[in-house]
């Protein structure tokens, strides 16, 4: 009898007993997140600003939930990259399937917003609400990464709880393997969504 799991309750250890998933923790094998980048615009900075401004007028009055996220945060940031305009795309609520091998197991999920870049994934982006832990989306964006149908290429993942950032890559072979960047917080110093914004604008160039 096959079993499904659907990917919201898929944990960590589920996925390195049923994929062998491993945690790199060389620097040198996710250096996407590190690299050389050009500086803002003035513009950019400003319409960045807002959106952190936006975030803690939001948090005022919870809960902050998952759509309100993507709403606020992750669609102006979306915008102000330039991910509407070809050759992007953008899909949302993207059902994804798993078959795990020698295993009557089945994982489903729904993947909150797919980037496409004529037609590759390019970032999958995981949101939970603001109450939660970054490491509550982790396994969750890992099951997401795995269903990627170009197993030949790395793929990148960022998991936002509004607040906090993670940019997750992985790398797919006969053994798995994923690495995660720092976390930015839109609570230290300055504006943390500068760097994320860096980040998303170069891996979409890759």
């Amino acid at each position: 009898m096959v079993q499904t799991l659907q990917a919201t309750d898929v944990t960590l250890n589920d996925l390195i007993e049923k994929f062998d998933i491993q945690l790199v923790q060389d620097d040198r094998f996710f250096t996407e997140w590190q690299a050389d980048f050009p500086d803002l615009t003035n513009e950019e900075k400003q319409f960045l600003d807002r959106i952190k401004a936006g975030y803690f007028n939001l948090i005022n009055y919870p809960p902050l939930l998952e759509k309100s996220i993507q709403f606020a945060v992750v669609a102006p940031i979306l915008f102000l990259a330039g991910f509407y305009l070809p050759p992007y795309q953008i899909k949302t609520e993207k059902s994804i399937e798993i078959a795990v091998e020698d295993e009557d197991t089945i994982i489903r999920g729904q993947i909150d917003i797919l980037l496409l870049k004529e037609r590759v994934w390019l970032l999958v982006i995981e949101s939970k609400r603001a109450a939660f832990s970054i490491e509550a989306g982790l396994a969750q964006l890992l099951t997401y990464l795995l269903s990627n149908p170009n197993s030949t290429k790395p793929s990148y993942g960022l998991i936002t709880s509004g607040g906090s950032f993670i940019f997750v890559k992985l790398v797919q072979g006969k053994v798995p393997q994923y690495a995660t960047s720092n976390e930015f917080n839109i609570r230290n110093r300055g504006n943390q969504l500068y760097d994320v914004f860096k980040i998303l604008k170069h891996i979409s160039q890759l």
